[in-house]
């Protein structure tokens, strides 16, 4: 049986996973070895990730790997988008490395779009308009900082380097900095021309399945693994989990017109569909969809929205008041709480920068006449049912996209243990919600390694063996009139007088 390594980083937290595959049995098996906080450091006004304490916590994680004595078979990095580390010449780590909610692409944004307009950047990579991208952090960088660098590489992309010595991008990572083409499957020259972005900085592009290399000799030493290979798999996180989705079964003839959806459902939600080629349409820019790659060069067509970084903020606040809610003990409350209460708009901007969440949400529904809560149960409440009210929103739009009826909606990750969100979400959708994977992106991680080695046939065959091996919980819609009145209600927070 085949033993993998997956370094799944993510904005909270990071661990290492092993993976045991045993296909003939239909079982899969993962394995915490180490898990590590991810906690940001704040420096005068600044926002920055501590990656040499990360890679430090993997290096713990690889001894404790090394102790089992097993014949491990690869390792890989996946990472939330859009955020880079610098190397100098040297292929030396160059600090900070910004967090993409740094407030500095405040100025970043009008400073890229005064030399090339939303229109030509879409034109040239599809990606939705976030001013937290790749491209808008870059405008906000120091030229002179550019100029030393030798390398950029995305944070997995920059993991995978250090495990092995080789700097190299796997596309889906690569697709999210705004700076890819997904036709060409190449830097936009265009792009980095009009930003005057040092071409040396962008590194080789290699599919997703890729071998590096082998982990580098000092590192074996160091934590007494053998000189493993090192692959790029999905970088991206996404792109990982979206491969362990159990949809291969009953999955629509036609490619180009899925019946299934997925959500990804942690930090961010990441809504959309699976398609064989990119959607670069005006309407879809209009939309302000996305065209990420996957593996294969496949095409996720989806929606990066605020997910439950809303539930973590208000968590995070209430305890530091001295009221320390577990996650568990908030689904409880949020259950409890009456319905509809209030509403908000999760993609309204305020939401997206740290601290006094709460007052934030409450400040929000002051201003649209509703009245504010203030108990954790009906905070919480107000923010699940309004998640679900702007996946329906979304799902529409991919239905409209596409001109076809999405059928059923699959939730993977954390966020797929909240039976109280994946029922409002069935409810608000009116079509069956399949819960889990939970573990989808460590997973898919692990299936993309053992199919880069070739002990998967194929991604079907991957998606196979997660339906047969891990359980899925259905969520069956139960549609009422309020659900009707609350979508009114919802929908009006996206009129032009808002």
């Amino acid at each position: 049986m085949p033993h993998h390594l997956a370094c799944d980083l993510g904005a909270e937290s990071g661990r290492l996973i092993l993976g045991t595959l045993d296909e003939p049995a239909g079982r899969v098996t993962l394995t915490e070895l180490h898990r590590f906080p991810n906690t940001p450091l704040k420096h005068n006004g600044s926002l920055h990730w501590n990656i040499p304490q990360l890679f430090a916590e993997l290096k713990t994680g690889l001894r404790r790997a090394a102790e089992l004595h097993l014949p491990i078979a690869s390792i890989s990095t996946d990472s939330w988008g859009v955020d880079y580390l610098l190397f100098d010449p040297a292929g030396e780590l160059m600090s900070p490395t910004f967090h993409y909610r740094d407030p500095r692409h405040q100025r970043g944004e009008p400073a890229a779009l005064a030399k090339v307009s939303r229109e030509t950047i879409f034109a040239e990579t599809g990606i939705q308009h976030m001013a937290i991208n790749t491209i808008f952090q870059l405008a906000a960088e120091d030229p002179a900082r550019l100029q030393r660098a030798g390398r950029l590489l995305h944070v997995a992309d920059g993991f995978n380097y250090l495990l092995s010595g080789i700097a190299a991008q796997d596309h889906s990572n690569a697709s999210t900095s705004q700076l890819y083409n997904p036709v060409t499957r190449a830097w936009s020259r265009r792009l980095l021309d009009a930003l005057g972005l040092p071409p040396h900085l962008f590194p080789p592009l290699v599919p997703c399945g890729t071998r590096l290399g082998t982990l580098t000799p000092a590192l074996a030493r160091e934590t007494g693994l053998a000189e493993i290979p090192v692959l790029a798999t999905c970088s991206h996180d996404t792109g990982a989990a979206v491969a362990a989705v159990p949809a291969g079964a009953n999955a629509s003839a036609d490619p180009a017109r899925p019946d299934w959806a997925y959500l990804s459902s942690g930090t961010w939600s990441l809504m959309g569909v699976e398609l064989p080629a990119p959607v670069l349409t005006e309407n879809c820019r209009q939309l302000n969809f996305t065209n990420e790659i996957g593996y294969g060069n496949s095409v996720r067509l989806l929606k990066n929205i605020i997910g439950l970084w809303l539930v973590q903020e208000c968590r995070r606040d209430w305890a530091q008041r001295g009221r320390d809610l577990d996650y568990a003990a908030l689904a409880g409350l949020a259950a409890a709480a009456p319905p509809f209460t209030a509403l908000i708009n999760p993609a309204d901007p305020r939401f997206l920068a740290p601290d006094d969440m709460p007052a934030k949400i409450a400040a929000f529904c002051r201003e649209t006449g509703q009245p504010a809560p203030t108990e954790p149960g009906a905070v919480i409440r107000c923010i699940l049912e309004s998640l679900a009210l702007l996946y329906r929103r979304t799902l529409r739009q991919i239905e409209q996209l596409l001109g076809t009826r999405i059928q059923r909606l699959h939730i993977v990750g954390g966020g797929s243990k909240n039976a109280l969100l994946n029922q409002l979400t069935a409810d608000a959708l009116e079509i069956p919600v399949h819960a889990g994977p939970v573990e989808a992106t460590a997973l898919g991680n692990i299936l993309l390694q053992s199919l880069t080695l070739g002990h998967l046939p194929s991604l079907a065959a991957a998606r196979s063996l997660v339906h047969t091996a891990l359980a899925t919980q259905i969520f069956t819609p139960q549609p009422s009139a309020d659900w009707s009145a609350a979508r009114e209600r919802f929908e009006k927070f996206f009129t032009p007088s808002r």
